[in-house]
């Protein structure tokens, strides 16, 4: 570790620094998060931008008197090395090491695990006027804004309010690198290259170059420097008046990297004692030749990659994105009516290939899943099939939207869930948990839960053959594995293991396919008969469940999603409705918010593997005999045949 860096352990100690020492201090932050995150992966080019941004607010402000709140968190590296927590990074996202969002278990100077976008100016709002009605005037608030989060309507739900209140300590810093996932899109991008764009413009562009271009020696130097003045005013003008409409005061746009510069900025923002908004321009990747060369994303998010070249270290294996990105590129060479939304993520759904090819029927509405989803509700009504994909955890943003303006028309879009169950590394707020409880509750809906590549792509077709009522597909993060055969297929139900006699049947859902059939393996080792099925689709259940379930003496449910109003509490609805008394047992994801570590290390904690389920199921069968011996009721083993009679 370098001088500079290893004497901060708290932001007082960057006081110490002079500016040529602060300028240092940011190189070495550089090469201390290449070289962490290289290795753990993580979120590397947005923070490699925010380097300068965050030490000038570390020395203007005083955490954590003064609140600190970032949008969206994961640009939050920086400020944790200079908040003591140096030590962590070894162990970058995973269990023992620092979290890759704030957490407010590290570190007293983290507010918001605000991994979902868009959210960070309305809790500002309410930090400032808290901090005002209890008359702390001394506390100021900070809150740190990416370009691409004002694409989310939120954030101008919250500045409407903010403008209208010139009592509150509050200052905004909009970080404008012009990148969110994908480049920024929407209104404001328009709004803020408004003056470049106009028809006008260009033609006095082209006819000022046309004649300055004729003008010797001096010609070409002259119309550059006309070019730039006309970009200065753009940064300058257009974003001034637009923010101070609003009834913010503008200050802007800085340099984000010149620390002196932003110091200055910040100074005069918290001497206002009013909402100031701070424009800084900032360079995401800055200072990683890798990142800044990845035109597509900056290095947004990066894997276990060479440090120098940025290279991925290991051979990426086929994942669970790349099947659906492959499939739906098949589907819309056949299918014109197909269409594909996203909300700033075609890079991370696998859409950018889609969009590729073709770009007329792809749309990437920014981070505004709500719009996304009401959108594709619309676009539905024409005629076409919306295919909405965005992360799991991000569909609870648009349950209302999925609510009311898709399934209550009965609107066919298919909405493809990346990232469902137990996500790991990137903590509570990405764990894909919540969609089959939330889901499940939605009328009109079918969601299925695929177990593998093939049945991925099959049950896409499927949803998108259903038009007169919305569809849903969830699959987990990373490698696809090998696909897992059907012994039969029952009524819709796929028989993926047939136990000797019929003691339990087994219900995978998902993903769980692998672990569920090495646990029955094992059971029959232990003389416990069990069948494992896969239902495919999980909403609705098919009816012949409940002509399969007769034959056994218990039915286990093992899901990766919360058990609180899981499949199996629909399943145990749906004996109950149709009074069938079987005892059904539960293993799933308990109702909590789970901290980050390795996907691994939390399926084991939860008891979601296959030595785990084997004990239970033999445990659970144990125990079911013996009540029955007490009862003096005869043992029976039926076969494991449903089509026999009992």
């Amino acid at each position: 570790m370098s001088k500079h860096l290893e004497s901060i352990q708290t932001p007082a100690d960057l006081a110490k620094l002079s500016f040529p020492a602060l300028n240092e201090l940011s190189s070495e932050i550089r090469e201390f998060l290449v070289e962490k995150v290289s290795k753990s992966g993580g979120h590397l080019g947005p923070n490699l931008g925010v380097v300068e941004l965050t030490i000038a607010i570390h020395r203007i402000f005083e955490s954590p008197k003064d609140t600190v709140i970032f949008d969206t968190g994961h640009q939050t590296y920086v400020h944790k090395l200079l908040t003591g927590r140096i030590s962590g990074f070894d162990k970058l996202r995973q269990r023992g090491g620092v979290s890759g969002y704030p957490n407010r278990a590290e570190s007293e100077h983290d507010v918001v695990e605000n991994s979902h976008a868009s959210t960070a100016l309305s809790w500002s709002d309410g930090v400032a006027r808290g901090n005002l009605i209890k008359g702390d005037l001394d506390k100021t608030v900070v809150c740190v804004v990416g370009d691409g989060a004002l694409t989310g309507g939120m954030s101008w739900e919250a500045l409407n309010n903010i403008a209208s209140s010139d009592e509150l300590k509050l200052v905004i810093v909009v970080n404008d690198n012009e990148r969110s996932y994908s480049p920024t899109v929407g209104g404001l991008a328009t709004y803020l290259s408004t003056l470049r764009t106009t028809s006008g413009y260009e033609k006095f562009l082209d006819w000022g170059k046309g004649v300055l271009e004729k003008t010797p020696v001096v010609g070409g130097p002259i119309y550059e420097t006309l070019h730039g003045v006309k970009k200065g005013i753009k940064d300058i003008v257009a974003p001034q008046g637009m923010f101070e409409d609003l009834g913010l005061k503008y200050l802007g746009p800085i340099d984000g990297h010149n620390i002196e510069a932003m110091e200055n900025a910040l100074l005069q923002a918290k001497n206002f004692g009013a909402p100031v908004l701070v424009h800084v321009i900032t360079e995401k990747g800055r200072g990683h030749a890798p990142a800044i060369n990845d035109s597509a994303e900056k290095f947004h998010a990066v894997g276990v990659v060479n440090p120098e070249t940025g290279a991925p270290v290991a051979k990426s294996a086929p994942n669970w994105t790349s099947v659906f990105a492959d499939e739906i590129c098949e589907i819309g060479a056949k299918r014109e009516d197909v269409v594909a939304i996203t909300a700033a993520m075609l890079g991370p759904t696998g859409l950018d290939k889609f969009a590729e090819k073709f770009p007329k029927h792809a749309f990437d509405v920014g981070i505004a899943e709500q719009h996304a989803t009401t959108s594709a509700a619309g676009l539905a009504f024409t005629g076409l099939h919306p295919v909405v994909a965005i992360y799991s955890t991000f569909l609870n943003r648009a349950f209302d939207q999925l609510l009311l303006d898709v399934a209550l028309h009965k609107a066919g879009v298919t909405f493809v869930l990346d990232r469902a169950g137990i996500t790991g590394d990137d903590g509570p707020s990405h764990h894909g948990i919540w969609d089959l409880a939330l889901t499940g509750i939605v009328p009109t809906l079918h969601v299925a839960a695929p177990r593998d590549g093939a049945i991925l792509r099959e049950t896409l077709h499927e949803a998108l053959d259903i038009s007169d009522a919305p569809s849903l597909i969830r699959f987990p993060k990373g490698p696809v594995g090998p696909d897992i055969p059907a012994f039969e297929r029952r009524d819709g139900i796929d028989v993926l293991y047939r136990g000797e006699s019929a003691d339990v049947l087994l219900v995978s859902v998902g993903a769980m396919a692998k672990i569920c059939v090495e646990a029955a393996s094992q059971a029959y080792r232990e003389g416990v008969g069990v069948t494992v099925i896969d239902p495919r689709w999980v909403k609705p259940l098919p009816q012949s469940l409940l002509t399969m379930a007769r034959r056994y003496k218990s039915v286990v449910v093992v899901e990766d999603g919360i058990r609180h109003g899981g499949i199996a509490s629909t399943i145990s609805e749906m004996f109950r409705d149709a009074e069938l008394d079987v005892p059904i047992h539960s293993i799933g994801v308990p109702l909590e918010f789970i901290e980050h570590s390795k996907r691994g290390e939390i399926m084991t904690d939860l008891g979601i593997t296959a030595q785990n389920i084997t004990h239970q199921l033999v445990s659970w069968s144990s125990s079911l005999k013996s009540d029955l011996k007490r009862e003096l009721m005869p043992e029976k083993q039926l076969p494991a045949d449903e089509n026999s009679p009992r």
